[in-house]
Formats: structure tokens, sequence, C-alpha cells
């Protein structure tokens, strides 16, 4: 294993670990009692210090505007909600149907998105709907793919596998990280 010098955290990677951290910390605790705002904003400046340069790159400036925050919860609230719905009612369907409807398989999926965070978010959201599950990110000749195992597989691969599995998720992933 080389020696590889480790990277400086830069102070905006260090804020937004420290606020997105603060802000589960206090969803977790319920609490608004001034030891235990004290003693989670103690851990959570000990989390950011060590863990920013990991989990925030390019210093994490992309995500800074309001206006792809909004988009980001907006699509996390609504429209991820809404195609978790759909899946899963698919599945209930399936499942209180006997299941005759499954013709699982593993299909190639073209992905138009770049960033590591909107591969990342695209696979993620596909992987918690309920019949699908991103099983490898791999990139041919400059174009990205998902290999994703599908419960139903209705088209082999490419464009209309693609446009099927991944609905609207992919445009509005890319509205945040293109």
């Amino acid at each position: 294993m080389q020696n590889q010098k480790m990277k400086k955290t830069k102070f905006p990677s260090f804020l937004i670990t420290f606020a997105i951290s603060y802000l589960f910390w206090i969803f977790l605790t319920w609490s608004t009692e001034p030891q235990e705002l004290t003693a989670g904003a103690v851990v959570c400046v000990a989390v950011a210090l060590f863990s920013s340069r990991f989990f925030v790159h390019n210093d994490g400036t992309g995500f800074g505007s309001p206006l792809k925050i909004f988009v980001s919860l907006y699509y996390s609230m609504v429209i991820f909600i809404i195609e978790l719905f759909k899946a899963n009612w698919d599945m209930a369907k399936r499942c209180y149907g006997g299941c005759k409807k499954v013709n699982p398989g593993i299909v190639k999926v073209p992905v138009g998105l770049k960033s590591d965070y909107g591969l990342a978010n695209l696979a993620n959201s596909i992987t918690l709907t309920p019949g699908t599950i991103t099983m490898e990110i791999t990139e041919e000749e400059g174009q990205i793919y998902f290999y994703v195992h599908w419960i139903d597989v209705t088209k082999p691969s490419g464009k209309e596998a693609g446009d099927e599995i991944k609905g609207v998720l992919e445009k509005w992933v890319g509205r945040v990280w293109p």
C-alpha cells in the first residue's frame, strides 16, 4: 500500500458535514435542552473534523445554492415518495396475485449523469424502490451504465428498460447533481 497524504479538510466541507450531523443529532435526540445541544455540537464538530474530507468533495459548494437545496428536498419528500409508493403498489399486486407476473433478470441501463453524487443518489433511489437493485456502475466508452436486477424484465436492456426503471428519478437527481 502506498503512503498517501491525507487531504486537508476545507472549511465549506467541514461546515456542511457539521450542519448535517447536527441536524441528525437533533432529530435523533428530539430535545432542545441546552446540555443536549451542547453535547451534540461537540460530537458533531469531532465528526466533521475527522470525516468531512471523505464525505464532501470539491468543498461541497455545488450543493450550497438555495435552489438546489429546495429541489433536493422536493425530490426527497415528494418525487421519490411518489415513485416509492408506485413501486410498493406494484409489488403488493404481484405478491397478492400469486407471484405469477415475475420475470427476474439483470438489465444494462444507460445513465446520463456524470457526478459521483448524482450517480450514487440515483443508484440508491433505484435500489430503495421495491423490485429493483442496482448491482454495479460501469463506464464503457465514455457512457455510464447501471446493471440493475429487476423483478420483471419487460425490456431486455437499453434505453427502453432504463426509462421504465429510472422513471423520472434521473431527471430530478440531475437537477441537483448533473
